[in-house]
């Protein structure tokens, strides 16, 4: 029998919180993201939303923010979920998650150091 592992403590963002939104697109569908962080400047939370609103695109799109939310607050590094996400043969991210996980990266990265670098 194995010893479970304890559960981390959710860290919750405040209340009142500022957010970045932006649009891209995956494939032809259109997404919207927006972004809130934690006071030390972290990702706290992501919504994502397809211009398709009750396709399937846009409830995965929904779903995999959501976990993404719910495993940085309760610590998960968030580049570890950016590098484990699908990508092409060419590393560019597969699904709309991955994609706006790149962006972000991409905006924070400075200039030298932009894209997937293992």
């Amino acid at each position: 029998m194995t010893t479970p592992h304890p559960i981390s403590v959710r860290q919750r963002l405040p209340s009142r919180r500022a957010c970045v939104t932006f649009n891209f697109e995956v494939d032809g569908l259109h997404y919207c993201a927006t972004i809130s962080r934690f006071e030390d400047g972290r990702l706290g939370e992501i919504f994502l939303a397809s211009h398709k609103a009750g396709s399937q695109a846009d409830t995965a799109a929904r779903d995999s923010a959501i976990v993404l939310s719910l495993a940085v607050q309760h610590g998960v590094d968030v580049e570890t979920i950016r590098r484990g996400l699908c990508r092409d043969g060419c590393g560019r991210a597969s699904g709309p998650l991955g994609h706006a996980l790149d962006l972000v990266a991409q905006h924070e990265a400075p200039e030298t150091e932009m894209g997937l670098a293992p």
